[in-house]
């Protein structure tokens, strides 16, 4: 199992920003795929943006231009950045990766998009 921690998340106004980190426990994090998700209160679980082993990202259209995904393999933690936060993007935060048919989840960081 690979442990994922989530932190950085916090309460924040409108076209503010914060950047919430993942780390992973072991070696065998940085040779994965990295994804971010978030729930909403009342909504499912969305997808937000992927980062993969060589860096590569992807990201849902609704955060598109606004969040940024990285990683630090020396330090075994992926960030995403998030600028010109939106009252639509208070959800529940969490980490993911996949390794074949096991899915490792963290324990999710709460972001609150509030004036």
């Amino acid at each position: 199992q690979v442990q994922l921690v989530e932190s950085g998340g916090g309460l924040v106004q409108p076209g503010g920003s914060l950047r919430l980190s993942c780390a992973g426990s072991g070696d065998i994090f940085k040779l994965l795929s990295v994804n971010w998700y978030r729930q909403a209160p009342g909504k499912q679980r969305e997808w937000v943006a992927t980062i993969l082993s060589n860096g590569h990202a992807n990201y849902a259209d609704s955060v598109k231009d606004r969040f940024t995904i990285s990683r630090d393999n020396a330090k075994n933690t992926v960030d995403l950045r998030m600028t010109s936060l939106k009252f639509e993007d208070t959800a529940v935060y969490y980490c993911n990766v996949r390794r074949g048919s096991v899915s490792d989840w963290g324990q999710g960081t709460q972001v609150i998009v509030s004036a």
